[in-house]
């Protein structure tokens, strides 16, 4: 079997593993087992727990990436551009629970070099979706209506939300992608399509003695 092959097979099982038993309590044992070679053989490939880790995390981000940029089609309006990113990431998360155990929950709670690692992943969502509002914002009023600070805010809290929301479809039986996708949508987008017409929520004014 080519090598690139066998690592990811290896790779495979390691995923597995970490996301469903956790990056401590998983073994090299468990993980050569569940592969099918033997343990002197996932050191030789992957030298060690914490490299086999760090390489699953980068492959996962990868993927989860990947998988959200191909579900969104440049040129359509900006709902279903939303729509269309959002369901992509809750499809990918459905249909890779373990690997997205990984990197919400393992690689987060372990520390560096791990956490860096997804917050690497998480700036290049971000930005992505901060330039789908700052696009929807322009085309909305001809101009930069909404400053840059107001839009990289609205996509830190929506890739949050969404974070947040995979992990419970994940685990709440009977919740679907498109069910996920809907939810986040409709709890964000009626917000974002009244800023995208120019009519945000404003506080209100300070009284006497309130600050």
């Amino acid at each position: 079997m080519p090598r690139a092959v066998r690592e990811q097979q290896m790779m495979d099982a390691a995923v597995q593993t970490f996301g469903q038993r956790g990056y401590r309590a998983a073994s090299m044992d468990e993980i050569a087992e569940l592969a099918g070679v033997s343990k002197p053989l996932v050191y030789l490939y992957l030298n060690s727990k914490e490299e086999l880790f760090t390489a699953c995390i980068k492959r996962e981000a990868k993927a989860l990436v990947a998988a959200v940029r191909s579900g969104v089609e440049p040129g359509l309006p900006a709902d279903r551009q939303l729509w269309d990113g959002l369901r992509a990431f809750f499809t990918h998360t459905a249909e890779n629970p373990d690997g997205w155990a990984v990197l919400h929950r393992q690689a987060r709670t372990h520390g560096e070099p791990f956490a860096t690692e997804v917050m690497v992943m998480r700036d290049e969502i971000v930005a992505f979706v901060t330039g789908l509002i700052g696009t929807a914002a322009r085309e909305a009023h001809h101009d930069p209506a909404l400053p840059d600070r107001d839009v990289a805010g609205l996509a830190q809290a929506l890739v949050g939300a969404a974070e947040s929301l995979a992990g419970w479809a994940n685990d709440t039986p009977g919740v679907s992608a498109r069910e996920a996708a809907a939810t986040l949508m409709n709890f964000a987008w009626a917000g974002l399509e009244n800023l995208m017409r120019g009519r945000p929520w404003l506080p209100p004014n300070k009284s006497a003695g309130q600050r």
